[in-house]
């Protein structure tokens, strides 16, 4: 039996009775998508994902990949590679691809909502299958060559990797030393090392190619300090005919030399591949074009990075998910103990561990969180959609653009630690030692969950990016326009009285979020120079913007969790027939993380208030 348990049914009721996505199905931007296509297409992943993707998971864990240091390889496990070649066969990949390179484009929201499937039931297949995305931020980016370029990836389904991170740099993009120079043919040969390369190494397609992050030497106009001298180059493991994608049989000079041995996701290659170096392989140089042959390479690579971090808080919260739902098969069943009300009568009948309040709370909280994020990542789509839609129609939605830029860092940072946590500290509580077991699912799901803190940016930077990028570098115009959304939904007055307490909670906890924010902007200010300030009080808004980030994910979370309560109210005021069950779990969970999280958000700004600067002043040797 699979280990992997979806939620289709939320996943719909997010889409089609809160969303309404199917207003805008089979419209201009979506034609060859409505909305039945829609459900035959959430209903068959779902499916899949649970008999043939997952099939592999704990193979792929058990048995990874073994790398061979003498002939660069580590080929996967033969069960893994079926289960990717099942997923590839069926192309739903398709639905995220770039029509010019044989997509059939569809709304973010329907995207993700497939996603989560596929990164619930065996995430290394995503990673993997990630090609025809990157082939359209080549397509996007590229001039005519790398249209051709973008084609062959898609066609010949190549793996494609991006390459950013350096040993001595880590998240400093910025102080990469990865060089390349030009050659005479316009080919250019690139030189270094980079590590945590996912997907560098493989036998799942016959080539892979690089998008490479180097800086040029010795051109005008380029190269330079710092993230704005960096370009971005196609890098092939071996060479092909740019016009056609046949390969030549020659072998480039890029190289894995190492990879990883990890805590989890082992299945996933992560390498060290190094460029041009005589020393590695036959010594060949490493051979590449420049995309677009413009030297904007940091710009080039945020289209993928930020396609990544929706890629991680979606993984996230289908690792939760499926862990709550295993959790809770595992709890109705578990036979332990008698209850509360009659713990002193020893005769008393031993009942299951549901019945216990503890693991009621327990329980409450994996769901509400696992449903609060889900709608958080698929509310994040549909504000995709709607610069898709604006695009389609040949205009540009800038408001779309600002807003899903805000919330990016959520789902990524907030989304990636909560589930990471929730797994270990309710999950696999709830099974108790059994839990700590290979017979059961969760402690896998907590070994694979804790890189997503971790990769395409850790919680620190989300919370910094978030802060300085996304509000104050922003004005607080997007920031402004959600809280504007939330307050509009905490005034209404054709709001469902059984939520009239939460909606108070809610308004409270907006209020401190916004104190929160004119908090960490006055710090900011305080630490201009210019103005007499101390420089040193920027060390405040760094020890209060990850607070921030997951403060303000729990206000925007419990305001999703909420306008769905109201939708379900409404469905249970009619005839809710065999979903009546589901809409008063809706409700319920509205109404516990209202009451459970949202009080302790006026602890959290009283905190960053209080912040001073003795943190900074303790010498090191007192740690």
């Amino acid at each position: 039996m699979s280990h992997y348990k979806t939620n289709l049914r939320d996943v719909e009721f997010n889409l089609f009775e809160v969303l309404k996505v199917q207003d805008y199905l089979g419209t201009s931007a979506f034609e060859e998508i409505d909305e039945d296509t829609a459900r035959s297409v959430l209903g068959e992943v779902e499916r899949m994902a649970r008999e043939e993707l997952a099939a592999s998971y704990v193979d792929g864990d058990r048995n990874p990949p073994v790398f061979d240091p003498k002939t660069n390889t580590a080929p996967v496990p033969a069960s893994f590679k079926k289960s990717y070649d099942a997923w590839m066969d069926a192309e739903f990949w398709r639905l995220g691809t770039l029509k010019e390179i044989g997509g059939t484009p569809a709304p973010s929201t329907v995207q993700w909502g497939m996603g989560e499937f596929v990164l619930g039931s065996n995430a290394p297949i995503w990673m993997y299958g990630a090609g025809p995305m990157f082939a359209g931020v080549v397509y996007s980016n590229g001039n005519e060559r790398d249209h051709k370029i973008a084609q062959h990836v898609v066609d010949r389904r190549w793996i494609t990797t991006m390459v950013l991170t350096e040993p001595d740099a880590g998240s400093d993009v910025g102080a990469g030393r990865a060089k390349a120079t030009l050659n005479e043919d316009g080919t250019w040969n690139v030189q270094g090392v980079k590590r945590f390369i996912t997907s560098a190494v493989h036998d799942l397609s016959e080539n892979t190619l690089h998008m490479v992050l180097a800086r040029p030497e010795g051109v005008d106009g380029a190269g330079g300090p710092g993230t704005k001298g960096l370009s971005l180059f196609l890098v092939p493991e071996f060479y092909f005919d740019p016009e056609t994608g046949e390969l030549t049989g020659e072998r480039n000079g890029a190289y894995v030399t190492n990879v990883e041995h990890k805590m989890g996701l082992k299945v996933s290659n992560t390498c060290e591949v190094t460029f041009g170096d005589p020393g590695v392989g036959g010594g060949e140089p490493a051979r590449g074009w420049l995309l677009g042959e413009v030297h904007n390479g940091i710009a080039q690579m945020f289209d993928v990075i930020e396609n990544a971090r929706m890629m991680v808080g979606t993984k996230a919260i289908a690792t939760l998910s499926t862990g709550y739902l295993n959790a809770l098969d595992y709890a109705k069943e578990r036979i332990q103990g008698a209850d509360l009300t009659q713990a002193a009568d020893k005769t008393a009948p031993r009942v299951t561990i549901t019945h216990h309040p503890d693991v009621r709370r327990s329980l409450m909280t994996q769901k509400s969180y696992a449903e609060a994020m889900r709608a958080l990542v698929l509310f994040t789509a549909s504000w995709q959609d709607k610069v898709m839609l604006a695009k389609a129609g040949g205009e540009r939605d800038e408001l779309a653009e600002k807003v899903n830029d805000l919330l990016l860092p959520i789902v990524k940072g907030y989304g990636s630690e909560k589930s990471w946590v929730l797994l270990g500290t309710e999950s696999l509580q709830t099974l108790g030692g059994s839990g700590f077991l290979q017979e059961y699912p969760i402690e896998q799901y907590v070994r694979d969950a804790k890189i997503d803190t971790l990769y395409e940016g850790t919680t620190a930077i989300q919370g910094q990016d978030f802060f300085f990028r996304k509000i104050v570098k922003d004005q607080a115009q997007a920031l402004g326009h959600l809280a504007g959304e939330i307050a509009t939904f905490v005034q209404d007055k054709d709001g469902h009285a059984e939520l009239k307490g939460e909606r108070e909670l809610l308004a409270k906890a907006l209020e401190e979020g916004q104190a929160l924010v004119s908090e960490l902007i006055n710090q900011l200010m305080s630490a201009d120079a210019s103005s007499g300030g101390d420089v040193r009080n920027i060390y405040k808004v760094g020890l209060n913007t990850t607070r921030l980030l997951m403060v303000l994910g729990d206000i925007v979370c419990s305001w999703l969790l909420l306008r769905q309560g109201e939708v379900a109210l409404a469905a249970l005021a009619g005839e809710p027939g065999k979903d009546q069950a589901f809409y008063q779990g809706k409700v319920a969970a509205a109404q516990f993380f209202a009451r459970e999280v949202l009080p302790k958000i006026a602890a959290e700004r009283a905190i960053a208030e209080a912040t001073d600067l003795s943190l900074m002043d303790l010498p090191e040797d007192a740690f």
